[in-house]
């Protein structure tokens, strides 16, 4: 599916303009309604739209079974504007389908939606793992990250997560305009191919927030590592649920946030 659209620009330097066609990364919404009563609405990167949801869903604790539910396109247009009905049994839906989001959630934000403060609250036992990553291991799922990111080559405008095993193997790269949608495609990808216990490393292209922490616990995934900045609600929450957090992995340097025994390196 498209990801990127052309515009016509005007590039300027210090000595000269030129009209140039410029790529851009495609933002646009799409609604989730649930048994046919609107949700939420997302703004999102076309593509992997089932995956997206998939994710979001197991994330806000609102379907966690292993049945899959009914998807419905309900509207699809040539902007990409889409509609999508999800059919699930009341009865199984989770508490966090309680906890609605407003109509509108950005593609930058993933908390804006919540109703209130108690609404970030998270619980349950901390995540262990035996698994040791070197620096060298690192750079090189960066790279492979990397050469997975075709929309953010043309466009440098979008957002990758990639999951990887115990032995860093890749499982899946996602991109998107949200750095969070991205986390959530990857999850929902692995969810629908029931792989989502292998995952045991995240790698994302830029800031982590608290939700893409959750949003890691949730789905058991203990080492987080990112290319940018981490929130200090992101730390503290890594540092309860027994996250491997590292920020600013780039240019061979790192720093290390929470649970640094996951982590071999040289002074």
């Amino acid at each position: 599916m498209e990801q990127t659209r052309a515009y016509q620009s005007i590039k300027v330097s210090t000595h000269n303009s030129s009209e140039i066609e410029d790529s851009l990364v495609i933002e646009a919404p799409l609604q989730i309604n649930i048994n046919n009563q609107p949700y939420t609405v997302i703004m999102r990167t076309p593509g992997n739209d089932v995956e997206l949801i998939s994710g979001l869903l197991y994330a806000e604790d609102i379907y966690r079974k292993k049945q899959p539910f009914i998807i419905e396109s309900i509207e699809d247009d040539t902007y990409y504007n889409t509609v999508i009905n999800i059919t699930i049994d009341k009865k199984a839906l989770g508490k966090g389908y309680l906890n609605k989001r407003t109509l509108l959630s950005v593609s930058s934000c993933g908390i804006c939606g919540k109703k209130e403060i108690s609404d970030i609250q998270v619980s349950g036992s901390q995540l262990k793992t035996q698994l040791k990553l070197t620096s060298d291991s690192i750079k090189r799922m960066f790279d492979y990250m990397v050469s997975f990111q075709t929309t953010f080559k043309i466009t440098g405008g979008s957002h990758a997560c990639s999951l990887f095993d115990v032995n860093s193997n890749i499982l899946t790269c996602k991109e998107d305009i949200g750095r969070h949608n991205a986390v959530d495609k990857c999850i929902g990808s692995l969810l629908l191919k029931q792989e989502l216990n292998l995952a045991k490393i995240m790698l994302v292209s830029g800031r982590v927030s608290y939700e893409i922490v959750t949003k890691a616990f949730f789905a058991k995934i203990p080492i987080i590592i990112a290319v940018s900045a981490c929130s200090s609600l992101a730390v503290d929450f890594a540092k309860e649920f027994g996250i491997c957090l590292v920020g600013f992995s780039r240019n061979n340097k790192m720093t290390i946030y929470s649970n640094p025994q996951y982590i071999t390196y040289e002074y």
